[in-house]
């Protein structure tokens, strides 16, 4: 028969063997997360609506618990040819297992990124369009682990549709477009299928004045809005991206219009707030933060061992499709400052 102090001390015994089990298959069930290394290419690091996006997909990197993930910024500056020059070194250098892409002139770099893909490195596109077919959000580059775009032809369409509400019962409206790279894509797309929902309707019978180029930049778009107002003094609405509502407010108020339209595109915060107030009839949404989280968590799973391209849209899940009216403005919260 045992001691009260020889059945404590098996009890303790016992419970150290436990405790050390429990540990050790703790220890074995453990599992240590694969790193990898991924270059960001970005279209501009400067640009106010690509800074939002690159932030967002360092984040997801940074939070993700499938791997650890170390990002390399590369700058292309709105070069498209130094971005292809930057994915070639990335591939040649063998030190990546990754690529998040935002290109300036997709048709232009889908070679080298096809040279990427066939050295083992996973592709992720964010943004515009990789390849020639501005219509279509589908991956057009073979073995893209991941497409996440906005889609230029459709956002011509709905700022064409939104143009022809703002004309309202105005029988014969006069729309003018601030373009930002007349005749280059994607604006060249965007303009294309604005005019071709303006032209369907009979009523309002719309004639449409290509103002100029606004360039991204409301300063620029500032004076060509100053030109377009006094040349055009019965203007119904002016379409633009939101640097170029920023700019075309700001000479409309100088010109104490009130009865020209702003119909614009970007999501920014801008955009949020002056649709809301009416100051801006209408706006159709981008995303760059969302872009840019999708963007990396596609790359991550890829990296894991996912199989086969993702086709992502970004602005999927916001309220009317992405477009601000003044009546949804309060659903929508901008995701960058033009």
């Amino acid at each position: 028969m045992k001691s009260k102090f020889g059945k404590l001390q098996a009890v303790l015994v016992g419970a150290t063997l436990l405790s050390t089990s429990l540990v050790s298959v703790a220890t074995a069930g453990a599992k240590t997360l694969p790193t990898f290394r991924v270059a960001y290419l970005s279209y501009s690091v400067a640009n106010t609506y690509d800074a939002p996006m690159l932030a967002a997909a360092q984040a997801a990197a940074a939070g993700s618990t499938l791997a650890h993930v170390n990002v390399t910024v590369f700058d292309a500056k709105v070069d498209y040819t130094t971005q292809v020059s930057q994915i070639q070194d990335v591939t040649a250098s063998g030190n990546y297992q990754g690529i998040i892409l935002q290109p300036p002139y997709g048709p232009g770099e889908q070679s080298a990124v096809e040279a990427a893909i066939a050295a083992g490195i996973k592709v992720v596109n964010i943004d515009q369009i990789l390849g020639g077919n501005w219509a279509s959000q589908a991956i057009q580059t073979p073995g893209l682990s991941g497409n996440v775009v906005f889609f230029p032809s459709a956002i011509g369409t709905h700022l064409g549709e939104k143009a022809i509400a703002a004309c309202g019962t105005v029988t014969n409206c006069s729309v003018g477009l601030i373009h930002n790279y007349d005749g280059y894509e994607p604006d060249a797309q965007v303009t294309t299928s604005i005019n071709a929902a303006l032209a369907k309707p009979k009523k309002p019978r719309v004639s449409v004045i290509n103002l100029g180029d606004g360039l991204y930049n409301s300063g620029v778009a500032q004076t060509v809005a100053t030109g377009a107002i006094q040349a055009h003094p019965n203007l119904n609405v002016i379409i633009g991206s939101d640097q170029d509502c920023v700019g075309a407010q700001a000479a409309l108020a100088e010109a104490d219009n009130t009865h020209t339209k702003l119909v614009c595109y970007g999501g920014s915060t801008q955009a949020v707030t002056q649709v809301k107030a009416g100051k801006w009839f209408a706006d159709v949404v981008q995303a760059p933060e969302s872009e840019g989280t999708k963007g990396m968590q596609l790359l991550i799973t890829a990296l894991k061992g996912r199989v086969g391209g993702i086709v992502a849209n970004p602005v999927a899940g916001f309220p009317n499709a992405g477009i601000i009216t003044a009546g949804n403005a309060a659903s929508f919260t901008g995701q960058w400052t033009a």
